[in-house]
């Protein structure tokens, strides 16, 4: 597998390492595996035992840990997600005749997976693959008020609040108050805070764990009348991001 290739990394030898556990768990048997010393091996494992991406049963055997299998069924989720939820974020439009999204959960912030134009002659500018700001878009702050605040506080302090627009909240008190008032209503506005001239809501999406995984939004231009009020349209989001959850085994 990965005997004779120069071993140029340090990323490249903990992949190795991390493949060759697919088909063997005894340290002599990955260091063969790997063409690695066996002191290399054992390294990059005890590391990767203290991140909980592999198990040890203290006798030299090691096999995938709860990180690998939590990432795995992530991703599998977000490749089937966008087509198991299509009905659901149909209807949501069609109701609104907003533009519906649905963006999943990706480390630090979140990616749009699908996307459904409103029912008015414009097009806003997202797209299928655009990456966002958690803290000032309405799925990225209903995302994060779901979320443990230690884990929301470390998000923060890697991603920081950075300005969107001039309406986005910058300060973390001014958030946290913010997140409170979505768990309240159970919904998430973003009043141009991430965009100038869009006004949207949002709500998250948990799988049969109770993690967040994943959210739905309807947007629109503000400037434009639309029948219905935002906090009609934030309950219509919210139930289907419900459905959704339903559809990944939440309660």
């Amino acid at each position: 597998m990965a005997a004779g290739r120069e071993k140029e990394t340090v990323t490249d030898r903990t992949l190795d390492v991390l493949e060759a556990l697919a088909h063997t768990s005894r340290l002599a048997d990955i260091a063969a595996a790997t063409d690695l010393p066996k002191p290399t091996v054992h390294r990059i494992l005890q590391r990767m035992v203290a991140r909980d991406f592999v198990r040890t049963d203290g006798q030299g055997h090691y096999t995938g840990g709860p990180r690998v299998l939590s990432l795995a069924g992530r991703y599998m989720r977000q490749l089937d997600l966008p087509q198991r939820s299509y009905p659901v974020l149909n209807r949501l439009q069609q109701s609104t005749e907003w533009t519906v999204h649905l963006a999943v959960l990706t480390g630090d912030e979140a990616v749009y997976a699908a996307k459904l134009e409103g029912s008015k002659p414009y097009h806003l500018a997202s797209r299928v693959g655009m990456q966002l700001a958690l803290h000032c878009t309405s799925v990225g702050k209903a995302m994060l008020a779901r979320l443990p605040e230690d884990r929301v506080r470390a998000l923060l302090a890697r991603t920081g609040m950075p300005p969107r627009t001039p309406n986005t909240i910058t300060d973390e008190e001014r958030l946290r108050a913010e997140l409170e008032a979505v768990r309240a209503r159970g919904y998430a506005e973003d009043r141009e805070e991430n965009e100038l001239g869009v006004h949207a809501v949002g709500a998250a999406i948990t799988d049969y764990t109770g993690e967040v995984v994943a959210g739905v939004s309807a947007a629109a231009l503000v400037h434009l009348p639309t029948e219905g009020t935002a906090a009609w349209r934030g309950e219509q989001v919210a139930a289907a991001a419900r459905e959704i959850s339903g559809l990944l085994g939440a309660p």
